[in-house]
């Protein structure tokens, strides 16, 4: 399979339209089945009684929150390398998605702080990291809608993209770094899990659900993109959902233009 050809917008479109409803509802799944662990299998915690159950959303939240940034600072980096058009449309479509997860990991760790630590915030290194990625998830979004022409927008998107991607490792190593309220990593790859192993089992199939949705969603996002910056093409305008849009539209001003008409007599 020649990979490249997925490379273009026009052959790249449709293939994200099939793989959609998969993630989608792999996502779905998942989500229900983790939700059902995460609330009714696994047992209370010893020490944070059933507090403790907002990991299952704030840490697969929090991993993704970081995981997008990097992915959208890849397309931002081949975007700005390569000129490709198709890599800034999904650094421009990840974006939300990565706010969202980030405001989710924000939110959901506030209230898991008040019963823990008896405050929803702390300005502690883990946390202020964490707000400052949501702020660079934000500045991008505002950046692309302050600059008009798209290609100077995928630029300059792309420029603080890459240069934001440090505060990765300072989120993920800050408990290392320096002492903070926030606890350290409960899963690692050099140890062994500080976890009964059925609240691990539910936490990894919140974080598929989690990577799953931010694939659909990215996806369709990405469609959207496409559309709207490839307008002028032939093979836009010969897709059956953008000769529906336009005969609505063309539908619509008909209907409008009598009334219009009537209103200057």
């Amino acid at each position: 399979m020649n990979w490249f050809l997925f490379s273009s917008p026009a052959t790249f479109y449709p293939l994200a339209g099939r793989l959609v409803p998969w993630f989608a509802g792999a996502a779905a799944v998942l989500a229900a089945i983790g939700v059902y662990v995460g609330l009714i299998v696994a047992p209370s915690d010893f020490q944070q009684g059933d507090a403790y159950r907002i990991i299952f959303l704030h840490v697969p939240a929090a991993w993704m929150s970081m995981f997008l940034y990097v992915v959208m600072a890849f397309w931002s980096a081949l975007a700005l390398g390569l000129n490709t058009r198709l890599s800034a449309m999904m650094a421009q479509a990840i974006a939300p998605t990565g706010a969202l997860m980030t405001l989710i990991a924000l939110t959901s760790g506030a209230f898991w702080g008040r019963p823990t630590w008896g405050t929803y915030w702390a300005w502690d290194a883990r946390m202020t990291s964490e707000l400052i990625l949501l702020f660079l998830y934000l500045g991008v979004i505002a950046l692309r809608n302050a600059i008009d022409d798209p290609r100077r927008a995928d630029r300059a998107c792309a420029v603080l993209t890459l240069t934001g991607v440090v505060n990765i490792p300072i989120i993920y190593f800050s408990v290392q770094w320096w002492n903070t309220l926030h606890q350290g990593a409960t899963v690692s790859l050099t140890k062994a899990p500080a976890m009964a192993s059925i609240m691990l089992t539910g936490m990894l199939i919140m974080a598929f659900a989690a990577w799953f949705y931010a694939i659909a969603a990215s996806l369709a996002r990405v469609r959207s993109i496409i559309i709207e910056r490839e307008r002028g093409a032939a093979w836009i305008a010969a897709l059956p959902e953008v000769r529906m849009s336009d005969a609505g539209e063309a539908q619509a001003r008909r209907a409008a233009s009598p009334s219009e008409c009537g209103g200057r007599h």
